[in-house]
């Protein structure tokens, strides 16, 4: 049987995923026990395998060290790499907003300075309504970046809101929403193409 090599995001969503990986008839027993392994395989089910840093899952999928693999729309979107997106799997729902302070006024007359881990996404967002942004890239904390006043506004990522409360903050624009996307390399789409779509089919619900 064909092995599809797979690259799951550690963590919380990870376990999600794997759970709906599953419950598709993908199962892999040793994935489940308490090891220190990195690979994972079921030779049975046709499947391999592996945790990888959710940022990077998109890197060995377009590399080819993984054919299939489940990557956030916001890195789709950040680091544009170049794969197939085969289904959105409807986990790890969020949403990328600007967010500033409660009484923030946009002075269009001014260059919105803007702190984010996401510069593409910001800047293609800020270019579709013609306003002039100064990037201020960060890796951590982006919150902190208008209460002290190093940006005026932050785009990142929002769950339920509830951080951006505590720290004054509130959402103000919606850019896009957010979830986990099936996503496949693809000369592995070319050569392993019945394998990945009956795997997409029974994952994400569609081929």
């Amino acid at each position: 049987m064909e092995t599809i090599n797979i690259a799951l995001p550690k963590g919380r969503l990870g376990e999600k995923v794997y759970a709906m990986f599953k419950a598709a008839g993908y199962e892999c027993p040793s994935i489940e026990e308490e090891n220190r392994k990195l690979i994972f395989e079921n030779p049975d089910k046709g499947v391999r395998y592996f945790w990888v840093k959710p940022s990077d899952v998109a890197i060995y999928v377009e590399r080819g060290a993984a054919d299939v693999g489940v990557a956030g729309k916001d890195i789709l979107l950040e680091y544009r790499p170049d794969v197939y997106e085969l289904a959105d799997l409807g986990v790890g729902k969020c949403r990328m907003c600007v967010a500033g302070k409660k009484d923030f006024f946009d002075d269009r007359t001014q260059t919105l300075r803007v702190a984010t881990k996401f510069p593409h996404i910001a800047r293609t967002y800020y270019s579709s309504l013609s306003r002039d942004i100064d990037i201020i890239k960060l890796n951590g904390s982006i919150e902190l970046a208008p209460i002290l006043g190093l940006s005026d506004v932050i785009v990142d990522i929002v769950e339920t809101g509830r951080t951006l409360l505590e720290n004054g903050l509130e959402p103000r624009e919606e850019i896009v929403p957010i979830s986990a996307r099936l996503i496949a390399n693809k000369v592995s789409y070319k050569f392993k193409n019945a394998a990945i779509r009956r795997l997409a089919g029974a994952v994400g619900g569609r081929e």
